[in-house]
């Protein structure tokens, strides 16, 4: 069993400037892994982020993925906690909506935490850590300047949206969406490119959409189109009705969401077959989704009113990456877990969303194999197999295809990041992360409760997948089975 738990800050002082051998060092900087960085230093640990691309901020800044999308139970019951909740709490206010707020919000939780952007990993070295782990010591790379370094840590976290870490230790990939759509070569989901406008009255927008009574709304915008004050849903008529200038460009139906003062930014211009690893296909698709984004201006002043005097609010410079290859951890969560309200000893998240499988060029809209309840998500999922250090954050969860559908989504694995680093905080010198047990998550649990108010000890959700038989259960495992209501 543990001992004692400490306060946050007690044991160590923060570091502010590059260290050699920091307790924690993140690679990459998607918002994710950042809150994990925060949980950590707050913690008492020391922690670097190095960072391979060459801005930081991943999709929420450089992709400006700013359309957020919330986990709510069955009975739409929010399902936010911690640091990611209090985000969408400025988010809802309208506090939070544009870029430069983004920006501020990112800026301030990675206060005192040192980033290094623009790396190449050059080696990885491990030791054997056990029978059946091994342990990443040390990890040497090249920075901007071209001078090599190399960085020891306690614990690794990879955080990037490629897999740069993970990929170089790991060659047990999860099956990724082939699995699902039946293709014979590795597949991932569609990237969007954001688009951004400005002159749209949004008012107006909402009036004349939300005037028109269910059946001929959508009958004229398609199935389930809402306007809310701040977001969207639906339009897929809209998205089926503007036909693209390539093969592999989609419009599908529109996620809007009102950044005030006129502004407004949509998640809906599919790019497919984007390799995040190839920075020549990204360069390529994002030159492609911005011309496009002009000629989809014309097809909405058209389609949408309120929207007749829109213009192009500028351009994002990276994309949104939904999906890219992820690897075995200790622990692969199943959709099959999730429908059927799962919990788990070692909790570090409560999550719940559709399972939302974006599209492949020859499926393009993609599949929703149904809703569950909330489910638990294992801090082993959130650990790299056969390594005994090495985590993942944010898209890298373990997860098959089907429920990565769900899990991939923002706050499921953000809140995952913050008790992560709660965690790593308070075992540190007291045991080592591959041997907690289910007592030491009992103490960690009470801990984060009472310090953080995030409750990780759910009720298991409801189970909708109750009198579904044994081959029904592997089919919805394979992503073959939509699970109704």
């Amino acid at each position: 069993m543990l001992c004692g738990c400490v306060s946050p800050g007690e044991e160590k002082q923060e570091q502010t400037v590059m260290i050699d051998n920091p307790d924690v060092v993140i690679i990459g900087s998607e918002i994710e892994g950042a809150y994990l960085a925060r949980a950590a230093q707050d913690e008492g640990l020391s922690v670097v982020i190095l960072d391979p691309r060459k801005q930081a901020g991943g999709q929420l800044l450089q992709g400006q993925m700013l359309y957020l999308d919330e986990p709510t139970d069955a009975s739409n019951n929010t399902l936010l906690q911690g640091k990611v909740g209090q985000l969408f709490d400025e988010y809802k206010k309208g506090n939070i909506r544009k870029l430069k707020d983004f920006e501020a919000y990112y800026k301030q939780l990675l206060s005192g935490i040192h980033i290094e952007s623009g790396i190449e990993i050059l080696s990885l070295d491990k030791d054997q850590a056990g029978e059946n782990k091994q342990a990443l010591k040390r990890l040497t790379y090249k920075n901007q300047a071209g001078e090599e370094k190399t960085v020891e840590a306690k614990y690794w976290v990879e955080n990037t949206d490629f897999a740069y870490l993970s990929s170089q230790l790991s060659q047990d990939r999860i099956p990724g969406v082939e699995s699902i759509f039946n293709l014979e070569e590795k597949a991932h989901m569609a990237s969007s490119i954001m688009m951004k406008f400005k002159g749209v009255d949004w008012d107006s927008f909402q009036k004349a959409v939300m005037g028109l009574d269910q059946a001929a709304r959508e009958e004229r915008y398609g199935g389930t189109t809402y306007v809310t004050n701040t977001f969207t849903w639906g339009f897929g008529n809209v998205g089926s009705s503007y036909t693209p200038t390539r093969e592999d460009i989609f419009l599908r139906g529109l996620n809007i969401v009102n950044q005030k003062d006129g502004e407004a930014l949509i998640n809906a211009l599919l790019i497919y077959n984007v390799d995040p690893s190839d920075s020549e296909r990204v360069e390529e698709a994002v030159a492609l989704g911005k011309a496009e984004t002009d000629r989809v201006l014309t097809h909405l002043q058209k389609e949408l009113p309120g929207w007749e005097k829109a213009q192009v609010n500028g351009y994002p410079d990276y994309l949104y990456i939904r999906d890219y290859d992820r690897y075995v951890t200790d622990y692969v969560l199943t959709a099959t877990d999730m429908f059927s309200g799962s919990m788990f000893w070692d909790n570090v998240s409560i999550g719940g969303y559709p399972l939302d499988i974006q599209g492949v060029i020859g499926d393009r809209w993609g599949r929703a194999l149904g809703k569950p309840d909330k489910y638990g998500m294992p801090l082993r999922s959130f650990m790299l197999k056969d390594y005994s250090n090495v985590l993942v954050a944010g898209k890298n969860v373990g997860a098959t295809a089907p429920a990565y559908g769900s899990a991939r989504i923002q706050p499921n694995t953000s809140l995952a990041g913050e008790v992560i680093g709660i965690i790593l905080g308070q075992i540190d010198g007291k045991t080592e992360l591959a041997d907690l047990t289910e007592e030491d998550m009992k103490e960690l649990h009470a801990y984060i409760e009472k310090k953080y108010k995030i409750e990780l000890n759910s009720e298991s959700g409801a189970n909708k997948i109750a009198n579904y038989t044994e081959e029904e259960l592997i089919l919805i495992d394979k992503g073959h089975l939509i699970v109704s209501k």
